[in-house]
């Protein structure tokens, strides 16, 4: 029987050109399978991008789901949870992602795992393979790929990026991503999406969550100055992928 390799595909530049180039490169002697993790928070336009992407490979992209989520609901996991983001990760990442996998992984056999590591990440995918799982293929890394080049090819193909990255966005993460303590990203949801951020604001007070960082100090997002400013966006290179709480600790301002 061919080994397996799940491609974990979140609606980002990486992942996808991660599943195109895995298809060309294992394809032959691998059986391939591409899953995504749903979260209702995130831009509309990631499911367009989703089936842009799922044609431009000509291979089916899984949908997997937490079944104590079915709505794929951040904002349901913060409440049901009374809990938003700490120093360890955020319940949603962990519902949502981890939970999602393991409940997929529990009738699919894999072997190996790609994600969207890119060859300018490379201490991050080391970090990962030495602390959570070995198994993993560094597609983007072997072929020198970085992540500017995943938006080349992606442009070259004829793919639109998803919107969410058109909005100045370093990611297509949710809007509102509570992992991030950036008065730089929060402002720029306050600007863009004005809506999200009273939802964020209105929630976290309720739960006690104080999800900014200003001077080392932890404030509630209500008490965010509007010119506060921390590292520039392009910065902040956090994306909530399906090990994303391997990445703690790069959503600071």
């Amino acid at each position: 029987m061919k080994q397996s390799i799940a491609v974990w595909f979140s609606c980002g530049a990486a992942s996808a050109v991660a599943a195109k180039q895995t298809l060309e490169k294992y394809s032959k002697t691998h059986t391939i399978r591409i899953i995504n993790n749903p979260v209702k928070e995130e831009d509309n336009d990631n499911r367009r991008f989703l089936k842009d992407v799922q044609s431009w490979i000509d291979h089916p992209i899984e949908i997997a789901v937490n079944p104590s989520y079915p709505n794929c609901s951040a904002v349901e996991v913060w409440a049901k949870r009374k809990f938003m983001s700490g120093p360890h990760g955020a319940p949603c990442t962990i519902e949502l992602k981890k939970k999602a996998r393991q409940h997929w992984e529990k009738t699919n056999k894999v072997d190996w795992h790609v994600l969207g590591f890119t060859a300018d990440e490379k201490h991050r995918h080391n970090r990962f393979t030495e602390t959570e799982r070995s198994n993993v293929l560094p597609v983007l890394i072997d072929s020198g790929t970085t992540k500017q080049d995943c938006y080349k090819i992606l442009k070259k193909s004829g793919i639109e990026l998803p919107n969410i990255y058109k909005q100045g966005y370093p990611n297509a993460n949710c809007i509102g991503c509570v992992k991030a303590t950036s008065p730089t990203y929060w402002n720029h949801v306050r600007e863009q999406h004005p809506e999200i951020f009273l939802e964020r604001s209105i929630q976290s007070r309720d739960l006690g969550a104080k999800l900014v960082r200003v001077n080392n100090k932890r404030i509630y997002l209500d008490e965010l100055d509007p010119k506060a400013l921390g590292k520039p966006m392009k910065n902040l290179a956090f994306e909530c992928g399906i090990f994303c709480e391997e990445q703690l600790g790069l959503f600071d301002g």
